[in-house]
């Protein structure tokens, strides 16, 4: 026979007698398919983690077999190194709090260390999914524990990634911080700035999100671990409650603790909110910033042109010669998908009840998609972006000269009036303001050209330091 017969309370199922997840997972399958995605792998992982850190606290209460416990401990190092993920075959999304997450790990785990103790899969009499895998456990904090590992871990991919899409930004706000251009707002000319400074301002940004996202991963490192169903401890061992984070701090490698409110840390989950917030604040910072850049690319003869973005690729089927501004339009895109994710994660953290938050697979989900795409789409906008803008100095200096905008800069010294005459007078016969001012000698060339010099235009300076 290729089956092997289970049954749970709902009934008997045929399970694949080489599989080593059971029947609570098949049901699970059966019952959820929403996406056609598969468990993260991290998640993967860190359910693991936090089954051998649980075995291994068990046996050290007194309240698990050792040869129990070091199969179970041997089943999870297996999966942690990355085998037998195929053997998770549930959907991401799915109702019951993630407890066919938790039982498809314990069924796995449990056929694993079966099989390492020279016994059959499906034989639950040598290790049980739920009386030895899963004790003094509940689905209730082995899942939200999980998530927490995976987030830190993934989050960790998208710090290091910033900080090189940082570093991108300061080199090109040096190399371009002689490169004098007009600054504008609410889309209208305003007053000069350089380049150099309008990139500098984005790596400024970018930074903030740094420590945005860094402060709050540190914070995902209080866990309800050890609190079972509902933040009591029922069920668990006290030497177990005891010794399981800081057992999970040594199989994970991280700095984790034990939360002093158990109760408080398996109803509430607003950390994930936060989560999500701050990967939402770096989406909107990064979105305007492409936005930015296609502005100043536009054209390249009839729009700003004032810098060149790499060309990646065609533009265009039916124009030839169209080069789009394809990567500052995906790091738009994924910037929508996460301010959508944001919402999602925070209706779910708001809709648990009581005891319990019901719904942190769809988070999970959301925020492993949000990290994910802003870590690999940064990566694309450094390399394919940012590393190879070019300046187009000459038509910078061009849109200052020919702008009405420099007249703010003579303000000062020709008082209000005289320079909205002046202003009116470039816009009507389309003179540069520069030409008007000498024509009628309101300023002495020296002086004009100290006003007009990049720098005092583009810094704090007052009129007594100019002239």
């Amino acid at each position: 026979m290729n089956y092997r017969l289970e049954s749970d309370l709902v009934g008997e199922k045929k399970v694949q007698k080489d599989a080593y997840y059971g029947i609570q997972s098949l049901r699970g399958r059966e019952n959820f398919e929403i996406t056609g995605l598969s468990l993260h792998e991290e998640l993967i992982k860190a359910v693991a983690e936090v089954k051998k850190a649980s075995a291994i606290s068990n046996k050290e209460a007194g309240i698990l077999d050792d040869n129990i416990a070091t199969a179970i401990s041997k089943a999870c190092d297996d999966i942690i190194e990355g085998n037998f993920h195929d053997q998770f075959i549930l959907d991401p999304i799915q109702g019951g709090a993630g407890t066919s997450i938790n039982m498809n790990a314990n069924e796995v785990i449990a056929n694993r260390a079966i099989e390492i103790l020279g016994g059959e899969k499906g034989d639950y009499d040598v290790v049980h999914p739920n009386d030895h895998v899963n004790e003094g456990q509940s689905t209730n904090d082995v899942i939200p524990t999980a998530g927490k590992i995976a987030i830190m871990r993934l989050l960790d991919k998208a710090i290091a990634s910033l900080k090189k899409l940082d570093l991108a930004l300061k080199d090109k706000a040096i190399e371009f911080d002689g490169v004098i251009k007009m600054g504008r707002t609410q889309m209208q000319d305003a007053i000069p700035i350089r380049l150099g400074q309008e990139f500098k301002a984005y790596s400024c940004a970018i930074e903030r999100d740094v420590k945005r996202i860094t402060k709050v991963r540190e914070n995902l490192n209080n866990l309800n671990l050890g609190g079972t169903a509902i933040g009591t401890a029922l069920n668990a061992h006290k030497d177990y409650l005891r010794n399981v984070v800081p057992n999970l701090s040594k199989v994970t490698g991280m700095d984790l603790k034990q939360s002093d409110d158990l109760i408080d840390a398996t109803q509430n989950i607003d950390i994930f909110v936060e989560v999500s917030g701050a990967l939402k604040a770096c989406a909107v910072n990064i979105s305007k910033m492409s936005n930015d850049l296609r502005l100043m690319s536009s054209g390249p003869r009839t729009g700003f042109g004032e810098i060149n973005l790499p060309p990646r690729q065609n533009g265009s089927s039916i124009m030839p010669g169209k080069v789009n501004p394809v990567i500052p339009e995906v790091m738009n895109q994924i910037a929508f998908n996460i301010m959508g994710n944001d919402l999602t994660v925070t209706m779910a953290a708001e809709a648990g009840q009581l005891e319990l938050n019901a719904f942190c697979p769809v988070i999970f989900y959301k925020l492993f998609e949000s990290i994910e795409t802003l870590t690999n789409g940064v990566e694309t906008f450094i390399e394919n972006c940012i590393k190879g803008i070019t300046a187009n100095k000459e038509r910078c200096e061009e849109l200052v000269n020919n702008s009405i905008g420099i007249i703010t800069a003579i303000c000062p010294y020709v008082g209000y009036k005289k320079a909205t005459i002046v202003a009116n007078a470039a816009l009507e016969t389309g003179d540069a303001i520069a030409d008007i001012i000498l024509k009628e000698k309101i300023l002495e060339p020296s002086q004009l050209e100290k006003i007009l010099e990049p720098v005092s235009m583009t810094q704090n300076t007052y009129k007594s330091e100019v002239l």
